[in-house]
């Protein structure tokens, strides 16, 4: 895989590069070797090409390389080994609620089996949740999820500002169910937020203001209305997902290819 964009970060960083461009160059590398696996380019069982060749094809330091395969080990999408190489991980392996996969799943655009699933797994939490929220959230926490959704009315979801305003207004619902376990879901929850509205827009505007759609999530959750901050949710979420575009089904796997050598 030809990582172009990677190897010219990598020239200017030489030398006396200062610790953060390196970061940021492992960084890349690991994104653009996840994308090319959430997407099905590396399948599982596929073997990377080693060290030495994968960081002189990237222009990058060993040091950098071997430090974005960390990044991706410590994710599910792959092993590594001595003497064996570096080999994707089977799917049911992965951790799919890591922030960065779901960001590069969208980035490499999704399959439907997949699309599906995400939502059927914000169907399942964000719901309760809300109604959770109705029940107990705290007066700040009232004000900061309506000063986000204005933030969304003003700045619209089309926008950097505004999607911010997205992720805060989610995250801070979760805060108010007072339950460190749903709260410690934010990260994720906040990135298939941001990853589909993102995706939603990647080609032409959103189809559909959803703006309304929280605000009805805010009033019932104003009102201390659990049952109607559930619903409304449950419609948010659901609206959402038919917003959602797909344009490719699940590739079936292939035969054949469990020790395929995959170069980076």
């Amino acid at each position: 895989m030809k990582l172009g964009r990677i190897s010219r970060l990598s020239r200017t960083a030489r030398g006396k590069a200062p610790v953060g461009r390196a970061l940021r160059i492992h960084g890349a590398i690991a994104q653009q070797i996840g994308i090319a696996i959430v997407s099905g380019r590396y399948v599982p069982g596929d073997i990377l090409d080693g060290e030495i060749a994968s960081s002189e094809h990237l222009a990058v330091s060993r040091a950098a390389y071997r430090e974005a395969i960390r990044i991706l080990a410590a994710k599910g999408l792959v092993d590594a080994r001595p003497k064996v190489g570096t080999r994707v991980k089977p799917r049911s392996k992965w951790n799919w609620l890591d922030p960065d996969i779901l960001e590069w799943l969208f980035k490499a655009e999704p399959d439907r089996a997949v699309l599906d699933a995400l939502f059927e797994l914000r169907n399942l939490v964000e719901p309760s949740a809300a109604a959770l929220a109705a029940e107990r959230r705290t007066q700040p926490q009232l004000k900061a999820l309506r000063r986000f959704l204005e933030d969304m009315r003003v700045n619209t979801l089309a926008t950097e500002a505004g999607q911010q305003a997205d992720l805060g207004f989610h995250a801070t619902l979760l805060d108010a169910t007072q339950n460190p376990f749903l709260i410690a879901l934010a990260g994720s929850v906040g990135a298939a937020v941001h990853a589909t509205t993102v995706f939603k827009q990647r080609e032409q505007p959103l189809r559909r203001d959803p703006i309304p759609d929280h605000q009805r999530v805010y009033e019932a959750i104003s009102s201390r209305d659990a049952v109607g901050a559930q619903e409304a949710m449950r419609s948010l979420i659901k609206l959402a997902r038919n917003d959602t575009p797909v344009k490719r089904t699940v590739s079936p796997s292939r035969p054949g290819r469990r020790e395929r050598r995959a170069s980076t």
